[in-house]
């Protein structure tokens, strides 16, 4: 049974390899609102719609005080090669085994077109200064995503 996050829960802990070979970390966020989003795979249509729309929001969720951070099983080199070509703009952290997706809840069991696959499931945290769950959204569509969330947010 895949976990789900609920507002008041503490954000699971992480630190991981970002694109740039650093270690990100949630303590890293502290006293900051982190908008933590779960997407399968660095280079597809879909994940670069929505990474593209984060970068094109980046400046307005920074002045509100919000950091964004990108998570997929994607290794650190593919990473590098996402945010280069899209010139991204906020770290994308590397869970190869997805282990931290999985504590979040945002791995199991998808379906496409009929068929059944263990996977990445599409979902955004909002983890507020003190490491809590404000928000925990799953399976959310790549486009319209984060004008949806900024709304929400009330950015």
């Amino acid at each position: 049974m895949t976990v789900r996050l609920e507002p008041g829960d503490a954000a699971p802990d992480f630190s991981l390899t970002d694109d740039q070979g650093q270690t990100v970390s949630l303590s890293d966020f502290a006293g900051s609102t982190l908008v933590l989003y779960a997407y399968p795979a660095a280079m597809t249509p879909g994940c670069t719609t929505q990474a593209c729309d984060f970068r094109d929001s980046l400046d307005a969720l920074n002045a509100a005080g919000v950091k964004v951070v990108g998570i997929s099983p994607d290794k650190p080199e593919k990473l590098a090669k996402f945010r280069e070509r899209d010139g991204l703009t906020f770290p994308l952290a590397s869970d190869p085994d997805h282990a931290v997706l999985e504590e979040y809840g945002a791995w199991g069991e998808k379906n496409l077109y009929g068929k059944k696959y263990i996977g990445v499931i599409r979902s955004t945290f909002v983890i507020n200064g003190d490491g809590k769950i404000e928000k925990a959204m799953y399976n959310v569509k790549a486009k319209g995503h984060v004008a949806k969330l900024r709304g929400e947010l009330g950015l």
